[in-house]
C-alpha cells in the first residue's frame, strides 16, 4: 500500500471509529437487548447492524466511484457537502447536554421476554438501515476521500474493514456494557467522549471543505 492510499485508509478508519464512539440509536438498542436477553441471541443484533452498514458501504463505494468519474466540479461540490455534514455531526455532539445521555443508563428488566437470533438480526438490520445518518455519513466520508484512481481491491478491503469494526464494536458493547457497573461508568464518560470525538470530526470536516475549495 503506497503512502497516499495509507493516508486515505487512516482518514476513513479514524473518522469511522470516532463516529462509532458517539452513542446513537444503534448503541442504545444493543445495550437494551444485551440487558434483556441471552448474549448468544443478542449477537444477532450486532450482525444485523453490521449487515445494514455493509449494504450502505457497498452502495456508497460503488456510487461514489461513478459520481467522481463524471466531473471535477461534481467532485468538489460533493466534497464540500460531505465536509459540511461531518461539521454538522461535530456541532451536534458539542451542543448536546449531559441530560441527553441519560437514556444510556438503562435499568435491567426483571421480567425479560424471550427472543431469537433471527429476530434480533432483523431488529438490528432495520435499525441500521432505517437510520438516515448511516447513509449520509458513509456517503460524505467516501465522497471526500476517494478519488477515481482508487482501485476496486482497496475499496473492497476498506468496506470489509469498516463492516468488521462495526460488528466487533457492537460485540464489545454486548459483552461489556451489559454489565451494570461497566455500563454506569461508560454512561458517565459518554458525555466527555462525545465532546472529544466531536472536536476531531469537526477538524476533519473543516480540513475537507478547505481542501475542496482550494482546488477551484
Amino acid at each position: 500500500m503506497d503512502i497516499s492510499l495509507l493516508g486515505v485508509f487512516l482518514t476513513v478508519a479514524v473518522a469511522h471509529f470516532l463516529a462509532l464512539l458517539s452513542p446513537g440509536p444503534d448503541f442504545v438498542l444493543v445495550v437494551k437487548s444485551a440487558i434483556k436477553y441471552d448474549s448468544k441471541n443478542v449477537i444477532g443484533i450486532a450482525l444485523g447492524i453490521a449487515s445494514a452498514n455493509a449494504l450502505y458501504i457497498a452502495l456508497c463505494l460503488v456510487g461514489v466511484g461513478s459520481i467522481l468519474a463524471t466531473s471535477v466540479t461534481t467532485m468538489i461540490v460533493l466534497k464540500v457537502i460531505g465536509g459540511v455534514f461531518l461539521i454538522y455531526l461535530a456541532l451536534q455532539a458539542l451542543r448536546a447536554s449531559k441530560s441527553s445521555y441519560s437514556n444510556l443508563d438503562i435499568q435491567e428488566d426483571t421480567n425479560p421476554t424471550e427472543t431469537t437470533f433471527i429476530k434480533e438480526f432483523f431488529i438490528g438490520f432495520l435499525s441500521g438501515a432505517l437510520n438516515p445518518k448511516n447513509l449520509l455519513f458513509y456517503l460524505s466520508l467516501f465522497t471526500v476521500v476517494l478519488t477515481p484512481d482508487v482501485g476496486f481491491a482497496f475499496k473492497l478491503a476498506l468496506g470489509i474493514w469498516m463492516t468488521s469494526v462495526v460488528f466487533l464494536w457492537d460485540l464489545s458493547i454486548i459483552f461489556l456494557l451489559s454489565r451494570p457497573k461497566v455500563r454506569s461508568k461508560f454512561t458517565k464518560a459518554a458525555f466527555y467522549i462525545d465532546k472529544v470525538t466531536g472536536v476531531i470530526l469537526g477538524v476533519i470536516g473543516i480540513a475537507i471543505v478547505k481542501s475542496a475549495l482550494s482546488k477551484q
